[in-house]
Protein backbone atom coordinates (compact mmCIF):
# COMPACT_ATOMS: atom_id res chain seq x y z
CA UNK A 1 0.00 0.00 0.00
CA UNK A 2 1.05 3.60 -0.54
CA UNK A 3 3.09 4.94 2.37
CA UNK A 4 2.77 8.69 1.65
CA UNK A 5 -0.64 9.63 0.23
CA UNK A 6 -2.78 9.37 3.38
CA UNK A 7 -4.35 12.37 5.19
CA UNK A 8 -2.30 13.94 8.00
CA UNK A 9 0.73 11.93 6.77
CA UNK A 10 -0.68 8.78 8.39
CA UNK A 11 0.98 5.62 7.09
CA UNK A 12 0.32 1.93 7.36
CA UNK A 13 3.17 1.68 9.84
CA UNK A 14 1.30 4.14 12.09
CA UNK A 15 -1.80 1.93 12.02
CA UNK A 16 0.32 -1.09 12.91
CA UNK A 17 1.96 0.84 15.76
CA UNK A 18 -1.40 1.94 17.18
CA UNK A 19 -2.78 -1.60 16.92
CA UNK A 20 0.20 -3.02 18.83
CA UNK A 21 0.01 -0.30 21.49
CA UNK A 22 -3.75 -0.88 21.96
CA UNK A 23 -3.15 -4.62 22.34
CA UNK A 24 -0.48 -4.05 25.02
CA UNK A 25 -2.63 -1.48 26.84
CA UNK A 26 -5.67 -3.78 26.85
CA UNK A 27 -3.48 -6.54 28.29
CA UNK A 28 -2.43 -4.12 31.03
CA UNK A 29 -6.08 -3.17 31.59
CA UNK A 30 -7.02 -6.82 31.95
CA UNK A 31 -4.39 -7.51 34.64
CA UNK A 32 -4.22 -4.04 36.17
CA UNK A 33 -6.24 -4.61 39.31
CA UNK A 34 -5.03 -3.98 42.79
CA UNK A 35 -5.84 -1.50 45.50
CA UNK A 36 -8.07 1.36 44.39
CA UNK A 37 -8.56 0.02 40.87
CA UNK A 38 -11.91 0.45 39.08
CA UNK A 39 -13.74 -2.70 38.02
CA UNK A 40 -12.89 -4.23 34.67
CA UNK A 41 -15.80 -3.31 32.41
CA UNK A 42 -16.62 -1.95 28.92
CA UNK A 43 -15.47 1.55 29.90
CA UNK A 44 -12.07 0.16 30.88
CA UNK A 45 -11.65 -1.51 27.50
CA UNK A 46 -12.89 1.57 25.64
CA UNK A 47 -10.60 3.99 27.45
CA UNK A 48 -7.66 1.63 26.88
CA UNK A 49 -8.23 1.86 23.12
CA UNK A 50 -9.12 5.57 22.89
CA UNK A 51 -6.01 6.84 24.68
CA UNK A 52 -3.84 5.28 21.95
CA UNK A 53 -5.53 7.04 18.99
CA UNK A 54 -3.31 10.20 19.11
CA UNK A 55 -0.38 7.97 18.15
CA UNK A 56 -1.72 7.98 14.58
CA UNK A 57 -0.07 11.39 14.11
CA UNK A 58 2.97 10.84 16.32
CA UNK A 59 5.46 11.49 13.49
CA UNK A 60 3.88 14.78 12.43
CA UNK A 61 3.39 16.33 15.89
CA UNK A 62 5.66 14.41 18.32
CA UNK A 63 5.65 16.97 21.14
CA UNK A 64 1.89 17.49 21.02
CA UNK A 65 1.26 13.73 21.00
CA UNK A 66 3.56 13.25 24.00
CA UNK A 67 1.68 15.89 26.00
CA UNK A 68 -1.72 14.53 24.90
CA UNK A 69 -0.81 10.98 25.94
CA UNK A 70 0.47 12.34 29.27
CA UNK A 71 -2.85 14.11 29.85
CA UNK A 72 -4.76 10.98 28.74
CA UNK A 73 -2.99 8.83 31.30
CA UNK A 74 -3.75 11.37 34.04
CA UNK A 75 -7.46 11.40 33.08
CA UNK A 76 -7.49 7.60 32.87
CA UNK A 77 -6.17 7.37 36.41
CA UNK A 78 -8.63 10.00 37.70
CA UNK A 79 -11.79 8.94 35.82
CA UNK A 80 -11.62 5.13 35.68
CA UNK A 81 -8.42 4.02 37.23
CA UNK A 82 -6.83 0.73 36.36
CA UNK A 83 -3.30 0.17 37.60
CA UNK A 84 -1.57 0.11 34.21
CA UNK A 85 1.90 1.25 33.16
CA UNK A 86 2.15 4.47 31.11
CA UNK A 87 5.11 3.06 29.17
CA UNK A 88 3.16 1.24 26.41
CA UNK A 89 1.27 4.43 25.54
CA UNK A 90 4.04 7.00 25.96
CA UNK A 91 7.17 5.16 24.80
CA UNK A 92 6.61 5.93 21.09
CA UNK A 93 6.11 9.73 21.46
CA UNK A 94 8.95 9.81 23.99
CA UNK A 95 11.26 8.28 21.37
CA UNK A 96 9.97 10.68 18.69
CA UNK A 97 10.57 13.73 20.88
CA UNK A 98 14.12 12.56 21.67
CA UNK A 99 14.82 12.04 17.95
CA UNK A 100 13.47 15.54 17.24
CA UNK A 101 16.06 16.95 19.65
CA UNK A 102 13.79 17.89 22.59
CA UNK A 103 15.75 15.87 25.10
CA UNK A 104 14.60 17.78 28.19
CA UNK A 105 10.93 17.25 27.31
CA UNK A 106 11.54 13.57 26.51
CA UNK A 107 13.00 13.09 29.99
CA UNK A 108 10.71 15.37 32.02
CA UNK A 109 7.26 14.17 30.94
CA UNK A 110 7.81 10.42 31.54
CA UNK A 111 9.60 11.20 34.81
CA UNK A 112 6.67 13.32 36.06
CA UNK A 113 4.08 10.63 35.38
CA UNK A 114 6.28 7.85 36.79
CA UNK A 115 6.94 9.79 40.01
CA UNK A 116 3.24 10.62 40.31
CA UNK A 117 2.40 6.95 39.88
CA UNK A 118 4.91 5.97 42.55
CA UNK A 119 3.29 8.35 45.04
CA UNK A 120 -0.24 7.27 44.14
CA UNK A 121 0.50 3.57 44.49
CA UNK A 122 2.62 4.14 47.58
CA UNK A 123 -0.21 6.01 49.32
CA UNK A 124 -2.48 3.03 48.73
CA UNK A 125 -0.45 1.01 51.23
CA UNK A 126 1.47 -1.22 48.81
CA UNK A 127 4.93 -2.15 50.19
CA UNK A 128 7.72 -0.01 48.76
CA UNK A 129 9.69 -3.00 47.48
CA UNK A 130 6.70 -4.23 45.51
CA UNK A 131 6.07 -0.73 44.13
CA UNK A 132 9.66 -0.39 42.93
CA UNK A 133 9.59 -3.87 41.39
CA UNK A 134 6.38 -3.01 39.51
CA UNK A 135 7.67 0.33 38.24
CA UNK A 136 11.24 -0.74 37.33
CA UNK A 137 10.37 -2.18 33.87
CA UNK A 138 8.58 1.03 32.93
CA UNK A 139 11.57 3.11 34.03
CA UNK A 140 13.86 0.91 31.93
CA UNK A 141 11.59 1.20 28.89
CA UNK A 142 11.53 5.01 29.09
CA UNK A 143 15.30 5.20 29.56
CA UNK A 144 15.86 2.97 26.54
CA UNK A 145 13.43 5.03 24.44
CA UNK A 146 15.23 8.29 25.29
CA UNK A 147 18.67 6.76 24.77
CA UNK A 148 17.71 5.21 21.44
CA UNK A 149 16.12 8.45 20.24
CA UNK A 150 19.25 10.40 21.15
CA UNK A 151 21.47 7.89 19.31
CA UNK A 152 19.29 8.06 16.19
CA UNK A 153 19.24 11.86 16.32
CA UNK A 154 23.01 11.94 16.60
CA UNK A 155 23.47 9.56 13.68
CA UNK A 156 21.11 11.60 11.50
CA UNK A 157 22.91 14.81 12.42
CA UNK A 158 26.23 13.15 11.58
CA UNK A 159 24.89 11.93 8.24
CA UNK A 160 23.58 15.40 7.41
CA UNK A 161 26.90 17.00 8.36
CA UNK A 162 28.79 14.43 6.28
CA UNK A 163 26.55 15.12 3.28
CA UNK A 164 27.09 18.86 3.73
CA UNK A 165 30.86 18.43 3.90
CA UNK A 166 30.82 16.23 0.78
CA UNK A 167 28.78 18.86 -1.05
CA UNK A 168 31.25 21.56 -0.02
CA UNK A 169 34.17 19.38 -1.13
CA UNK A 170 32.52 18.77 -4.50
CA UNK A 171 31.89 22.50 -4.90
CA UNK A 172 35.54 23.22 -4.11
CA UNK A 173 36.62 20.60 -6.66
CA UNK A 174 34.37 22.15 -9.28
CA UNK A 175 35.76 25.61 -8.52
CA UNK A 176 39.34 24.32 -8.74
CA UNK A 177 38.58 22.55 -12.02
CA UNK A 178 36.98 25.71 -13.43
CA UNK A 179 40.01 27.77 -12.39
CA UNK A 180 42.43 25.28 -13.97
CA UNK A 181 40.35 25.20 -17.14
CA UNK A 182 40.34 28.99 -17.36
CA UNK A 183 44.10 29.09 -16.88
CA UNK A 184 44.57 26.41 -19.53
CA UNK A 185 42.36 28.33 -21.97
CA UNK A 186 44.43 31.45 -21.46
CA UNK A 187 47.67 29.51 -21.93
CA UNK A 188 46.41 27.94 -25.16
CA UNK A 189 45.19 31.31 -26.40
CA UNK A 190 48.61 32.84 -25.75
CA UNK A 191 50.42 29.98 -27.46
CA UNK A 192 48.15 30.09 -30.50
CA UNK A 193 48.54 33.84 -30.77
CA UNK A 194 52.32 33.74 -30.44
CA UNK A 195 52.87 30.82 -32.83
CA UNK A 196 50.12 29.88 -35.26
CA UNK A 197 48.48 33.31 -35.59
CA UNK A 198 51.90 34.94 -36.05
CA UNK A 199 52.86 32.40 -38.70
CA UNK A 200 49.56 32.83 -40.57
CA UNK A 201 49.99 36.60 -40.54
CA UNK A 202 53.54 36.22 -41.90
CA UNK A 203 52.29 33.93 -44.68
CA UNK A 204 49.62 36.46 -45.64
CA UNK A 205 52.11 39.34 -45.76
CA UNK A 206 54.68 37.35 -47.70
CA UNK A 207 52.11 36.16 -50.24
CA UNK A 208 50.96 39.76 -50.71
CA UNK A 209 54.56 40.93 -51.11
CA UNK A 210 55.24 38.22 -53.69
CA UNK A 211 52.20 39.31 -55.67
CA UNK A 212 53.37 42.92 -55.50
CA UNK A 213 56.82 42.24 -56.92
CA UNK A 214 55.65 39.61 -59.41
CA UNK A 215 55.29 41.13 -62.84
CA UNK A 216 52.24 40.55 -64.93
CA UNK A 217 54.40 38.73 -67.48
CA UNK A 218 54.92 35.81 -65.13
CA UNK A 219 52.85 32.65 -65.34
CA UNK A 220 49.21 33.31 -64.42
CA UNK A 221 49.10 30.00 -62.52
CA UNK A 222 51.77 31.30 -60.15
CA UNK A 223 49.82 34.47 -59.50
CA UNK A 224 46.63 32.47 -58.95
CA UNK A 225 48.39 30.21 -56.48
CA UNK A 226 49.75 33.19 -54.57
CA UNK A 227 46.32 34.81 -54.50
CA UNK A 228 44.83 31.58 -53.13
CA UNK A 229 47.58 31.37 -50.51
CA UNK A 230 46.96 34.95 -49.45
CA UNK A 231 43.18 34.58 -49.28
CA UNK A 232 43.31 31.22 -47.51
CA UNK A 233 45.80 32.49 -44.94
CA UNK A 234 43.65 35.61 -44.42
CA UNK A 235 40.59 33.47 -43.82
CA UNK A 236 42.50 31.14 -41.49
CA UNK A 237 43.85 34.12 -39.56
CA UNK A 238 40.33 35.49 -39.14
CA UNK A 239 39.11 32.12 -37.86
CA UNK A 240 42.12 31.88 -35.56
CA UNK A 241 41.28 35.27 -34.05
CA UNK A 242 37.69 34.13 -33.53
CA UNK A 243 38.92 30.98 -31.76
CA UNK A 244 41.26 33.03 -29.58
CA UNK A 245 38.30 35.24 -28.65
CA UNK A 246 36.33 32.14 -27.70
CA UNK A 247 39.13 30.87 -25.50
CA UNK A 248 39.54 34.16 -23.71
CA UNK A 249 35.75 34.58 -23.31
CA UNK A 250 35.52 31.12 -21.78
CA UNK A 251 38.43 31.85 -19.45
CA UNK A 252 36.75 35.03 -18.26
CA UNK A 253 33.27 33.54 -17.86
CA UNK A 254 34.37 30.33 -16.13
CA UNK A 255 33.92 26.69 -17.07
CA UNK A 256 30.14 26.78 -16.77
CA UNK A 257 29.64 29.40 -19.48
CA UNK A 258 30.04 28.17 -23.05
CA UNK A 259 31.47 30.88 -25.34
CA UNK A 260 29.41 31.81 -28.39
CA UNK A 261 30.27 30.12 -31.67
CA UNK A 262 32.01 32.33 -34.24
CA UNK A 263 29.58 33.71 -36.77
CA UNK A 264 29.68 32.71 -40.42
CA UNK A 265 31.20 29.25 -39.93
CA UNK A 266 28.42 27.06 -41.30
CA UNK A 267 27.24 25.39 -44.46
CA UNK A 268 26.64 28.84 -45.90
CA UNK A 269 30.40 28.92 -46.58
CA UNK A 270 30.35 25.66 -48.55
CA UNK A 271 30.75 27.46 -51.88
CA UNK A 272 33.79 29.33 -50.58
CA UNK A 273 35.27 26.10 -49.18
CA UNK A 274 34.60 24.31 -52.46
CA UNK A 275 36.38 27.05 -54.42
CA UNK A 276 39.41 26.96 -52.11
CA UNK A 277 39.79 23.17 -52.31
CA UNK A 278 39.29 23.21 -56.08
CA UNK A 279 41.93 25.91 -56.42
CA UNK A 280 44.30 23.80 -54.30
CA UNK A 281 44.08 20.96 -56.85
CA UNK A 282 41.10 18.75 -55.99
CA UNK A 283 37.86 19.51 -57.83
CA UNK A 284 34.77 19.31 -55.60
CA UNK A 285 31.37 18.19 -56.87
CA UNK A 286 28.42 19.04 -54.61
CA UNK A 287 24.95 17.48 -54.71
CA UNK A 288 21.99 18.40 -52.49
CA UNK A 289 18.92 16.24 -51.84
CA UNK A 290 15.80 17.25 -49.95
CA UNK A 291 14.74 20.67 -48.74
CA UNK A 292 17.63 22.70 -47.24
CA UNK A 293 16.77 24.75 -44.21
CA UNK A 294 18.41 26.56 -41.28
CA UNK A 295 20.27 24.42 -38.76
CA UNK A 296 21.01 25.16 -35.09
CA UNK A 297 24.31 27.09 -34.81
CA UNK A 298 26.20 24.22 -33.16
CA UNK A 299 24.98 21.72 -35.77
CA UNK A 300 25.73 24.12 -38.64
CA UNK A 301 29.21 24.76 -37.25
CA UNK A 302 29.91 21.03 -36.77
CA UNK A 303 28.72 20.27 -40.30
CA UNK A 304 31.06 22.89 -41.80
CA UNK A 305 34.05 21.69 -39.75
CA UNK A 306 33.41 18.07 -40.74
CA UNK A 307 33.27 19.08 -44.42
CA UNK A 308 36.38 21.21 -44.04
CA UNK A 309 38.42 18.44 -42.41
CA UNK A 310 37.17 15.82 -44.88
CA UNK A 311 38.15 17.92 -47.89
CA UNK A 312 41.49 18.75 -46.27
CA UNK A 313 42.11 15.01 -45.96
CA UNK A 314 41.37 14.65 -49.69
CA UNK A 315 44.05 17.25 -50.43
CA UNK A 316 46.55 15.61 -48.11
CA UNK A 317 45.97 11.90 -48.69
CA UNK A 318 44.44 11.49 -52.18
CA UNK A 319 46.24 11.48 -55.49
CA UNK A 320 46.72 15.01 -56.81
CA UNK A 321 43.76 16.10 -58.88
CA UNK A 322 41.36 13.55 -57.37
CA UNK A 323 37.76 14.73 -57.41
CA UNK A 324 35.90 14.92 -54.11
CA UNK A 325 32.18 14.18 -54.07
CA UNK A 326 30.17 16.03 -51.42
CA UNK A 327 26.54 15.09 -50.80
CA UNK A 328 24.07 16.82 -48.51
CA UNK A 329 20.82 14.94 -47.87
CA UNK A 330 18.22 16.88 -45.90
CA UNK A 331 15.55 14.86 -44.11
CA UNK A 332 12.79 16.14 -41.78
CA UNK A 333 14.79 15.46 -38.62
CA UNK A 334 18.39 15.13 -39.82
CA UNK A 335 20.97 16.10 -42.40
CA UNK A 336 23.42 13.52 -43.77
CA UNK A 337 26.79 14.63 -45.09
CA UNK A 338 29.00 12.37 -47.21
CA UNK A 339 32.44 13.16 -48.59
CA UNK A 340 34.00 10.57 -50.91
CA UNK A 341 37.01 10.25 -53.17
CA UNK A 342 38.16 7.31 -55.25
CA UNK A 343 41.93 7.22 -54.77
CA UNK A 344 44.54 7.53 -52.05
CA UNK A 345 48.31 7.71 -52.30
CA UNK A 346 50.16 4.70 -50.82
CA UNK A 347 50.09 5.05 -47.06
CA UNK A 348 47.86 8.09 -47.42
CA UNK A 349 44.93 7.01 -45.25
CA UNK A 350 43.74 9.75 -42.86
CA UNK A 351 42.90 7.20 -40.15
CA UNK A 352 46.27 7.57 -38.43
CA UNK A 353 45.86 11.24 -37.50
CA UNK A 354 43.62 13.15 -35.12
CA UNK A 355 41.32 14.60 -37.78
CA UNK A 356 38.84 11.71 -37.75
CA UNK A 357 38.77 11.70 -33.98
CA UNK A 358 37.97 15.42 -33.97
CA UNK A 359 35.20 14.94 -36.55
CA UNK A 360 33.63 12.16 -34.48
CA UNK A 361 33.79 14.33 -31.36
CA UNK A 362 32.12 17.22 -33.20
CA UNK A 363 29.36 14.95 -34.52
CA UNK A 364 28.73 13.45 -31.07
CA UNK A 365 28.68 16.88 -29.39
CA UNK A 366 26.04 18.02 -31.90
CA UNK A 367 23.90 14.95 -31.14
CA UNK A 368 24.81 13.00 -34.27
CA UNK A 369 27.19 10.28 -35.39
CA UNK A 370 30.01 9.85 -37.89
CA UNK A 371 31.49 6.88 -39.76
CA UNK A 372 34.66 6.97 -41.83
CA UNK A 373 36.85 4.42 -43.58
CA UNK A 374 38.29 3.15 -46.85
CA UNK A 375 35.88 2.33 -49.69
CA UNK A 376 35.90 -1.23 -51.08
CA UNK A 377 36.48 0.12 -54.59
CA UNK A 378 39.28 2.41 -53.39
CA UNK A 379 39.49 5.84 -51.87
CA UNK A 380 37.90 7.03 -48.65
CA UNK A 381 34.36 7.78 -47.44
CA UNK A 382 33.15 9.97 -44.57
CA UNK A 383 29.47 9.90 -43.56
CA UNK A 384 28.05 12.14 -40.83
CA UNK A 385 24.42 12.23 -39.73
CA UNK A 386 23.47 15.28 -37.67
CA UNK A 387 20.10 16.31 -36.18
CA UNK A 388 18.23 19.31 -37.51
CA UNK A 389 17.42 20.31 -33.93
CA UNK A 390 19.89 21.27 -31.22
CA UNK A 391 21.09 18.42 -29.04
CA UNK A 392 19.41 18.52 -25.59
CA UNK A 393 21.54 19.62 -22.67
CA UNK A 394 22.57 16.79 -20.32
CA UNK A 395 20.28 16.55 -17.31
CA UNK A 396 21.71 17.66 -14.06
CA UNK A 397 21.92 14.88 -11.56
CA UNK A 398 20.22 15.91 -8.36
CA UNK A 399 21.75 15.05 -5.11
CA UNK A 400 19.58 12.96 -2.81
CA UNK A 401 17.96 14.87 -0.02
CA UNK A 402 19.99 15.10 3.12
CA UNK A 403 18.87 12.75 5.87
CA UNK A 404 16.52 14.38 8.32
CA UNK A 405 18.14 15.53 11.47
CA UNK A 406 14.93 15.15 13.41
CA UNK A 407 11.32 14.05 13.18
CA UNK A 408 9.00 16.33 11.27
CA UNK A 409 7.18 18.65 13.63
Amino acid sequence: MDQKAWPLDIRVSDLVTVAIVIAVIELNVAVGGGAGAAPLDALSWTLGAVVALPLLVHRRWPRAVLLITFASMILFYLVHRRNISPAPLMVVPTYDVAVAGYLALAITVPMVIMVAGLFAVGLSGTPLVDVLADFLPSFVIFILAVALGEVVRGRRALAAETARRLELAEEEQRSAAARLLAEERLRIARELHDTVAHSMATITVQAGSALHVLSAAHDGAVREALVNIRETSKSALGEMRAVLGQLREGAGAGASAAPALPEGLGLGRLAELRAAVTAAGSPVRVSVEGEPGPLPPEVDHAAYRILQESLTNVLRHAVSGTEAEVSLRYEPDSVTITVANDSCVPGGSPEAGNGLRGMRERATAAGGELAAGPRPEGGFLVTAKLPRQAAPLPERRERPDNPRTGATA
